[in-house]
């Protein structure tokens, strides 16, 4: 029974103080290596232009000025570029926008500028060790070229798949949720319906529930028949109770029928015959 309920992804659960339970996909390094790349390529075309300004100035003489302003945006964008964007963007950076992440701390709140900035910071520790170009024949023993071994090894040695900046700073990198899916969901199993009959007429769907039936019927069909129960079971659990249904009701064809009763079927339901508030023929053999 253990190996029941344990997780099947990425996934992990934070409980906040007010015992309230959020899940979150962490990021893995093929996810947040496009990102830095991104990130990069901009950090270089910004460099590009200003470069190419500060050459008209060094031209009329301002030779000396150019290359201090120049120096000096090397250094912001080199240490500060990552920690300014995640502080004032919540966690992100543009090449994390355009890749779906966000960085929060391990509780999962948002990150402060400290945060922001020092696991920026330390992420010159994972890009060690560093390789010389020597090895491809030049002079100079410029160790330039980084392996990034030490930050692979630091996130495939922790479950939050945190590298070095993250551990210290106590954040992490999840994947953000997009809500690209719209409109009604056509549910296919007609026993969602059937089921939804034998809903109490009074029973009122709250909006957090509602939001979370929307969000959970939206996505089951990426998910896996296993992954299903494991995430059906957390919110229907505590609505059998409610719904004075049997114990064995499937939990994802419970949900499938509340979400038919909350946002398919009509609104107002005043005609069902008394009695519907009883057992449910639909035990777990008729859920997926």
């Amino acid at each position: 029974m253990a190996n029941s309920v344990a997780q099947l992804d990425t996934t992990i659960e934070i409980v906040t103080p007010e015992n309230i339970a959020f899940d979150y996909r962490v990021a893995g390094p093929f996810r947040r290596f496009p990102a830095y790349l991104m990130d990069l390529a901009i950090r270089f075309g910004i460099l590009g232009l200003l470069w190419g300004g500060l050459s008209l100035l060094a031209g009329i003489g301002g030779g000396p000025i150019a290359i201090a302003i120049g120096l000096v945006a090397m250094f912001v964008l080199e240490w500060f570029y990552g920690g300014v964007f995640e502080t004032y963007m919540n966690g992100q950076t543009p090449g994390k926008r355009a890749m779906g992440i966000r960085v929060l701390t391990v509780d999962g709140q948002p990150i402060n500028g400290l945060q922001a900035v020092l696991r920026n910071i330390l992420r010159t520790v994972d890009l060690y060790p560093m390789l010389s170009l020597e090895m491809f024949g030049l002079p100079a023993p410029a160790y330039i070229l980084p392996t990034f071994m030490v930050g692979l090894v630091t996130m495939a040695m922790n479950r939050r798949f945190q590298r070095t900046g993250d551990l210290v700073c106590g954040t992490m990198v999840v994947i953000e949720e997009r809500y690209w899916l719209t409109g009604v969901v056509k549910l296919e199993d007609e026993r969602a319906a059937q089921l939804a009959e034998y809903v109490p007429p009074d029973f009122r769907v709250s909006r957090s529930l509602a939001r979370s039936l929307a969000t959970y019927v939206e996505r089951r069909r990426f998910l896996t028949p296993a992954r299903r129960r494991e995430v059906a079971r957390h919110l229907a659990e505590p609505l059998l109770d409610q719904l004075g249904m049997r114990r064995d009701t499937s939990h994802d064809l419970l949900l499938c029928a509340l979400y038919y009763r909350t946002f398919v079927a009509d609104r107002v339901v005043d005609t069902l015959p008394p009695g519907l508030r009883g057992d449910s023929p639909f035990g777990t053999a008729a859920g997926s």
